[in-house]
């Protein structure tokens, strides 16, 4: 599975603690192995046609739209912040 992130992405990732970016490392090798797995919580975030969200922790988001062969990741934060911006 490819996974290309956004300039956006990028930025918001270093951003995030180093506990944070092991969380969303572990949340996407699960995505990778198993994208329905009951921990991640994906669903379409309401009002886009083509925009998911994840759950990396209680307070972690990450955004992503689904891509031949893989995903795109969009954007990665805080669970509010992120998803006013997905």
């Amino acid at each position: 599975m490819i996974f290309e992130r956004t300039t956006r992405f990028k930025r918001a990732a270093k951003k995030l603690t180093a506990q944070d970016r092991e969380r969303l490392a572990k949340a996407l090798f699960l995505y990778e192995g198993d994208p329905s797995h009951p921990s991640l919580g994906i669903k379409r975030i309401q009002g886009t046609k083509g925009i998911w969200e994840g759950r990396a922790s209680d307070a972690v988001r990450f955004t992503f739209e689904k891509i031949d062969g893989g995903i795109l990741l969009r954007n990665v934060g805080g669970h509010d912040a992120t998803l006013r911006r997905p």
